[in-house]
């Protein structure tokens, strides 16, 4: 965070990135993961190709310390998963910056309203 600015621009900067956070319940965490399986048929084309796919799946971990799960994610919803975790990654740079700002206020001893 920027020293140099005010604070009323630093509560200009917190108060806009709370007007555009991504909707809540539009997020996920995780990562995408894609994959291409061969069938083992010797005449399949799988043989000298890729192999068939791709195949998707979400990878999460519910609690640290765990064993990610993996769980199969049908073409159909690609789009909307990869849009929920661009969301959950931006809504985490954007509180970080809002943490960042509420921090330096502090340290100005400044109120946080």
């Amino acid at each position: 965070m920027k020293n140099t600015s005010s604070s009323a621009a630093l509560r200009r900067r917190r108060h806009q990135l709370v007007r555009t956070l991504p909707p809540i319940e539009q997020v996920i965490r995780g990562s995408l993961i894609e994959t291409y399986k061969r069938c083992g048929r010797p005449n399949c084309h799988c043989i000298d190709g890729p192999g068939h796919g791709p195949k998707r799946y979400l990878s999460t971990v519910a609690r640290t310390g765990e064993r990610p799960r993996l769980g199969y994610v049908p073409n159909a919803t690609y789009s909307q998963v990869a849009a929920f975790l661009t969301n959950y990654r931006k809504l985490q740079e954007m509180l970080n910056e809002i943490c960042a700002i509420n921090a330096e206020l502090l340290r100005r001893r400044e109120s946080l309203d």
